[in-house]
């Protein structure tokens, strides 16, 4: 089968590789499209924790092709959206209902072979049945389960006053799900007039520019980064009112760094918050977007099939792309 394999950091090439064979509890996978985010550009890097050889991917719907010994409750021909993370269940960490934390964790795209590539394996207690979605709504289903993971991290009051900062494809789950969780008002800030436009169909009660005035009398309630950019989380700072929560959702770059003045922490009573991954939130995240309370229209805008990886790569940083998938039946 074919399959995009990295040995080292920006180095990659679309290879024949074994078509793998399902052991114990396991499932395989024809991979039907996988979607392209930050976290893949980091670990093309060398960021994100790779393990070489790395097949990356980890946003994956497909068709379950072959059943190993012991699997029930999945049938060859289902078509599924796969959770990619694999958690040991016995480590302090996910005893205390942090598997995102795990000591021993796996992670398909990122330790383990993932979705670039025409099949996967995967422990069929990860897939979850999409068939009654569309392709669009399945594929958004692992980063709607790292939105709801934030979304329990943040635990908005109701009633706040909500800043996003980015329009890319989590800053549009956020957009949804803040205002579906109580938030008061959600403003939403970007750099391209078309993203914001969607940002404003999708739910936010007020788009403005990054880079002009997003100030508010009172200061926001919470400010949310979902851009990654260090200076942009400097922004969002100061744009917080007394008691105000910075959540860092966006992935910075591992060597990054932020300014903080622990005075006016102390002082207005801030809060920093972060939220990595996703735990215990796939299933709330399929019921989403069965229910419809998270909607795909738009987001996805760039499909490419698999020779096409490094052109999908750099989709990621285009102004004029949402969200790029790769196609690869």
């Amino acid at each position: 089968m074919r399959a995009i394999v990295y040995d080292r950091p920006r180095h990659w090439e679309l290879a024949d590789v074994p078509l793998p064979e399902p052991g114990p509890g396991q499932v395989r996978l024809r991979v039907l499209a996988s979607g392209v985010c930050g976290t893949d550009v980091h670990l093309h890097a060398g960021q994100f924790g790779p393990v070489y050889p790395l097949t990356p991917g980890h946003e994956i719907v497909g068709v379950v092709d072959a059943l190993g010994d012991g699997v029930t409750g999945r049938t060859v021909g289902e078509t599924v959206a796969l959770d990619n993370m694999v958690a040991c269940g016995d480590c302090a960490q996910c005893l205390r209902a942090r598997p995102q934390f795990c000591a021993g964790m796996r992670a398909l795209g990122v330790t383990d072979p993932g979705g670039f590539g025409e099949a996967v394996l995967a422990p069929a207690g990860k897939c979850h049945p999409a068939g009654d979605l569309s392709l669009e709504a399945a594929l958004l289903a692992e980063p709607t389960a790292c939105v709801v993971h934030g979304l329990d991290v943040l635990d908005l009051k109701a009633g706040s006053d909500v800043l996003v900062l980015g329009t890319g494809p989590t800053g549009l789950l956020l957009t949804q799900l803040l205002r579906a969780s109580g938030a008061a008002r959600v403003t939403v800030a970007g750099r391209t007039p078309a993203k914001l436009e969607l940002a404003a169909a999708l739910g936010a009660d007020r788009i403005l520019p990054i880079g002009g005035d997003l100030r508010t009398p009172d200061g926001y309630d919470v400010v949310v980064d979902a851009t990654g950019a260090p200076e942009v989380l400097a922004t969002g700072l100061g744009l917080l009112g007394i008691g105000g929560t910075l959540f860092v959702y966006g992935m910075t770059a591992e060597d990054a760094t932020l300014t903080v003045n622990p005075y006016d922490v102390f002082r207005r009573e801030l809060t920093i918050k972060g939220s990595f991954s996703q735990g215990h939130s796939f299933d709330r995240a399929m019921a989403l977007l069965r229910t419809g309370r998270v909607r795909p229209d738009g987001i996805i805008t760039h499909w490419l099939d698999l020779d096409r990886y490094g052109e999908a790569l750099d989709r990621v940083g285009d102004p004029a792309c949402v969200k790029a998938v790769v196609r690869v039946a």
